[in-house]
C-alpha cells in the first residue's frame, strides 16, 4: 500500500478534524485487499469503495464522472490526494465540473471554521517562493494535492471500526451497459426488484426515463435524455419506456437497442435494434434466465 492514503488521513485529522471518508475505486481484484488494508487506518470514519471492470485501468476519463457524482449529492467540504500523475488530471477535471479551483501541491493549510475558508500555502517557481492560496466560504468543495514529503502517514488500527458503503454498479455517465426503466414500473420498490437483477447480471448501469423520476421511482441523477445524461453505451435495455423524444435524445447514439414493451406502436421500437413486445414482468425474468445460463 503506498503512503498516500495514510497521509491524507494523517493531516487530515491534524488540520480540519471532523470526519473523513476514503474512496477506493478499481477491479474486483484489486478492490477487497485495499479496502482490507485502508479501514484500518486510524480515524478514518467512512469507506466507499465501488468495483466495476470500467474502473479496471485508473483513467480520469472514467473516474471523474463518478467523483463528480459522489459529490455532487454529498455534504463533503474538501477532496484531497497526493499529487500522482491520475490526482494531477482528475481533481482538476472534477473541480472544473463543479465550477470550483483545485490547489496543487499545497505544504500546509490553515481552516477557519468560523468562515469556512482554508488558506493553503505552496511552493512556485521550483521552490524558490511560497505562494499563499486562500479559498473562501463561498467555495463549497476544495480540492487540493499535497506535497507528501511535508507530513507523517496515519497509522494503522486493527481494531476500528468504520462505515462501509459498497457499489458495484457502473456510473450510468460512462457505463458499457445501460438498463432503464419507465412508468409502467409502478413504483420504486417494484423498479428496483425488477431492474436491479437485470443490471446486475449484465453488470450494467441503472438509468430511468423522465416519467420514471417524475413519479419518484428513482434519483433524478439516473434521468436519461435531453434534460437527463445524454449516454452511449455498448448496450442499452429500455424496459417499459415508450420512447419520448427527449428521451431518445438522450440514448439514440447507443450501439446496441434492446426495447421491451407491450405496445407494438410505442416510438422506442422504432429506434431499436431489438424489439420485444411483451409485458415486462414477464419478459424480464425470462431474459434474468437466459442470460444466467
Amino acid at each position: 500500500m503506498h503512503l498516500g492514503p495514510r497521509l491524507m488521513l494523517s493531516y487530515f485529522l491534524s488540520t480540519l478534524g471532523g470526519k473523513v471518508a476514503g474512496l477506493v475505486v478499481g477491479s474486483s481484484e484489486f478492490v477487497p485487499a485495499v479496502v482490507d488494508k485502508v479501514k484500518k487506518l486510524k480515524g478514518l470514519t467512512s469507506l466507499l469503495h465501488c468495483t466495476s471492470d470500467l474502473y479496471a485501468e485508473q483513467l480520469p476519463e472514467t473516474l471523474s464522472p463518478l467523483l463528480e457524482k459522489l459529490l455532487s449529492d454529498s455534504e463533503y467540504t474538501h477532496v484531497v490526494s497526493t499529487p500522482s500523475s491520475l490526482a494531477k488530471s482528475l481533481l482538476p477535471r472534477v473541480a472544473a465540473k463543479l465550477d470550483v479551483p483545485s490547489v496543487s501541491e499545497i505544504t500546509s493549510l490553515e481552516h477557519d471554521s468560523s468562515s469556512n475558508s482554508t488558506t493553503f500555502t505552496r511552493p512556485i517557481y521550483a521552490g524558490n517562493a511560497i505562494s499563499t492560496v486562500r479559498l473562501p466560504s463561498s467555495v463549497p468543495i476544495k480540492f487540493f494535492t499535497v506535497r507528501a514529503t511535508n507530513f507523517d502517514p496515519a497509522p494503522f488500527e486493527e481494531s476500528q471500526e468504520i462505515e462501509l458503503a459498497k457499489s458495484d454498479r457502473p456510473d450510468l455517465s460512462v457505463a458499457g451497459r445501460v438498463v432503464s426503466g419507465g412508468r409502467p414500473l409502478k413504483n420504486a420498490e417494484t423498479f428496483a426488484a425488477t431492474l436491479n437483477p437485470l443490471a446486475d447480471v449484465l453488470g450494467a448501469a441503472l438509468g430511468a426515463s423522465r416519467a420514471a423520476v417524475d413519479a419518484g421511482y428513482v434519483d433524478n441523477s439516473l434521468q436519461v435524455g435531453q434534460t437527463g445524461k445524454v449516454v452511449a453505451p455498448e448496450l442499452y435495455m429500455a424496459i417499459g419506456i415508450s420512447g419520448a423524444i427527449q428521451h431518445l435524445a438522450g440514448m439514440k447514439d447507443s450501439k446496441m437497442i434492446v426495447a421491451v414493451n407491450k405496445d407494438p406502436d410505442a416510438p422506442i421500437f422504432q429506434v431499436a435494434d431489438v424489439g420485444l413486445v411483451a409485458d415486462l414482468y414477464e419478459a424480464v425474468p425470462q431474459i434474468i434466465e437466459k442470460l444466467k445460463q
